[in-house]
């Protein structure tokens, strides 16, 4: 088997996604964020990711910036925050999040294998468009794929197929990365060869397939995709 296409996940794979919350709190003024904005990022986080698994399931999809807005709105909520101000500064954040630190340097390894790379993500273009700029990695991607193109989010198997169609590849040529344990476990289960990026230690799944690895953060993935 070679390795000819590395494809990641973006949120929470290559950008952070606590640090809308996070920079947020470390504001002036905003000392009762800073008590608490660990939970409301987790909140937040866990919300968007189940109103795009609800929505697929019942046949209702909408762009992932509002299920993102739906998201924090449950997380401010929950937390007992009513403060619109706050609310906007959040997300705005959220179209400026930092890339992890190692994927710069990553990436350009993967390029300098001549390997293909890409990001197939739920995000919407237009966020994804603004996540890459503000990282500034976009010269190490060949694309940026939505779930937009094919109207459902994932784990739907037509997301997946979404790389074979664009690379010409067939799924045991692609290297598919995720910080999300199902989305992994899914695509193992689509043909790709995977990787979990298992940051916060978390157990495995129990789904259908399994990652084929996991790893503490993006930094070994140019040894595991040798051409």
């Amino acid at each position: 088997m070679t390795i000819t296409t590395c494809i990641f996940d973006a949120y929470g794979t290559l950008f952070d996604v606590a640090a809308a919350a996070r920079l947020a709190a470390a504001e002036p003024g905003r000392e009762n964020l800073a008590a608490i904005w660990p939970k409301l990022a987790d909140d937040w986080r866990r919300k968007q990711l189940e109103y795009t698994w609800l929505r697929a399931v019942m046949g209702r999809h909408t762009d992932f910036w509002t299920v993102t807005q739906d998201g924090l709105d449950w997380a401010l909520e929950a937390a007992g925050f009513s403060d619109p101000e706050l609310r906007e500064r959040l997300l705005a954040l959220y179209w400026e999040l930092p890339a992890y630190p190692e994927v710069p340097t990553m990436l350009a390894a993967l390029k300098a294998k001549g390997l293909a790379t890409a990001i197939l993500s739920n995000g919407s273009p237009d966020m994804l468009a603004g996540a890459v700029a503000s990282a500034g990695i976009g010269a190490y991607l060949d694309d940026t794929l939505s779930v937009e193109s094919v109207g459902v989010f994932k784990p739907d198997a037509r997301v997946y197929r979404m790389v074979t169609a664009r690379f010409g590849c067939t799924p045991d040529d692609v290297l598919f990365v995720s910080s999300n344990g199902w989305d992994a476990a899914a695509a193992s289960g689509f043909g790709f060869r995977t990787a979990w990026v298992n940051r916060a230690g978390q157990p495995m799944d129990r789904l259908p397939a399994r990652p084929h690895h996991v790893l503490p953060d993006l930094t070994t993935i140019p040894e595991l995709a040798r051409p």
